[in-house]
């Protein structure tokens, strides 16, 4: 793969502060790398965004697996 896929998904730490999950593609996997050391706190419509990023990271594994 010549250009690696990512999307970034915003959300807050539990002290309420601006973070971003991150979700790339890497050979035939999905990775999904959270704020260091926090959890993620999503709203319903950063949820929606990460399904949607996540969707999008399965079909770029899926059409790099199939070329020649």
């Amino acid at each position: 793969m010549a250009a690696r896929d990512e999307w970034s998904v915003s959300c807050r730490d539990l002290a309420g502060r601006k973070r971003d999950l991150t979700i790339f593609t890497s050979n035939d996997r999905v990775v999904l790398v959270a704020p260091p050391g926090e959890a993620a706190v999503l709203g319903p419509l950063d949820v929606g965004r990460l399904r949607a990023a996540l969707r999008d990271a399965v079909v770029a594994v899926a059409q790099a697996g199939s070329e020649p």
